[in-house]
């Protein structure tokens, strides 16, 4: 059973009635446990470089091999889908114009490749796995975007918007049947174990946005409920990402398996930062509204922290987030800019930032103990490295 398969234990600590004094203002990054701050000293700031040196190169790398063969995989759909697709990956314009807009961070190509190295393969081994995991998370993205009624993506308004809502539902799942198809293409024993993996973290991340949905208008969310939602939204196909090249270059599944482990806690530390800036993050960094997550009243795990804390704070919180789940969505966005405000700043003040901000810690350090039992060249072990450090240590 993959690793992924059972629940993994967790540190699930009740945050503090108030926040720690040194929690951080809006927008700053969450820094990992054990790693020097870049102003500590000379050689502190030479290993930050490096690292995101490394990281730079690695993303790189995966933007540059995927995506002509995205493309490749995108042009095989009928018009208008390949039209819209191509909006949605930036490629072109709302009016069909060539476009260098900004894609995504390319961190699930960059793992997929970096995963067939563990074997010893060339990093293109994993490129199918690559195109493959990015396919299906562009696939969730169209359909999320219409579900939040999210009109902004990477500071370009959503596929929904532009195109309507028929044509975000038909492309998202045009790209995730394209997944499958690079996949099975291949037609390798590998191939067969690789799209099992993919079908199973496809699953798991249809299953956490239900969740997600759902708790939206609920009064209380547990913390451990978060976790388990954010495991399967955003765990299980980072998880599937670290393994897929691995699997499609002949590993084993033990050694698939623990490299999931790492995907999927580093997952969860990607999305504990999310959480994090969903509400306190810059717009001009995250390329969404102020207070994001709570104008769409994200159960998050900063939301479910502050409210399982003991305070005047938090009863306070609780108290506004039941009337708010008794709200329709139009007197939702009514809302003044100070109402959500008010309702970061008691989160922030039942300590469920500065929770938040641990735990993306806790999950990091998990993440790269799952490595432990792996073995692979250093110069990769310090890659997955660099990567973990790249995604707790972000702004937008």
């Amino acid at each position: 059973m993959s690793t992924t398969d059972a629940k993994s234990p967790v540190t699930t600590e009740t945050p503090a009635s108030t926040a720690s004094t040194t929690a951080p203002h809006r927008g700053d990054p969450v820094t990992p446990p054990n790693r020097q701050l870049v102003n500590e000293d000379d050689e502190g700031v030479k290993g930050e470089e490096a690292g995101r040196r490394d990281v730079s190169a690695l993303l790189e790398r995966g933007r540059t091999l995927s995506t002509p063969v995205l493309r490749a995989a995108v042009e095989r759909l009928a018009p208008p889908m390949d039209t819209v697709a191509a909006y949605h990956f930036g490629w072109i314009d709302a009016e069909g114009r060539p476009s260098d807009a900004a894609g995504g961070k390319a961190v699930r190509p960059a793992l997929a490749l970096l995963s067939a190295e563990v074997t010893g393969s060339a990093p293109e081994t994993g490129l199918p796995g690559a195109v493959a995991v990015e396919l299906v998370h562009n696939f969730s993205l169209l359909h999320d975007d219409l579900m939040d009624g999210d009109e902004q993506r990477r500071h370009r308004d959503t596929v929904w918007k532009v195109h309507g809502p028929a044509q975000a539902i038909l492309v998202g799942d045009a790209l995730f049947a394209l997944a499958g198809e690079i996949l099975l293409e291949l037609g390798t024993v590998e191939a067969g174990r690789a799209t099992r993996r993919l079908t199973l973290a496809t699953r798991k991340l249809i299953d956490g946005q239900a969740q997600d949905i759902s708790y939206e208008h609920r009064d209380l969310v547990t913390v451990q409920e978060c976790l388990e939602m954010e495991g399967n939204k955003t765990g299980a196909l980072l998880a599937c990402a670290a393994s897929i090249g691995a699997v499609l270059g002949g590993a084993d599944d033990r050694t698939a398996d623990a490299l999931e482990a790492y995907g999927h806690h580093l997952g969860l530390a990607f999305q504990a930062v999310d959480d994090l800036l969903g509400i306190w993050g810059d717009p001009q960094a995250t390329g969404k509204q102020t207070w994001s997550d709570l104008r769409q009243r994200k159960k998050s795990l900063p939301v479910a922290a502050a409210l399982g804390a003991d305070g005047p704070a938090a009863a306070r919180l609780a108290k506004l987030m039941t009337q708010d789940a008794k709200k329709s969505q139009a007197e939702f966005e009514d809302f003044h800019e100070a109402e959500f405000a008010e309702r970061a700043a008691l989160i922030e003040e039942a300590g469920g930032r500065e929770w938040t901000s641990q735990e993306a810690q806790r999950q990091h350090t998990t993440a790269l103990a799952a490595l432990d039992s792996v073995r692979m060249p250093s110069r990769v072990r310090d890659q997955f490295a660099a990567l973990a450090d790249f995604v707790v240590v972000r702004r937008g």
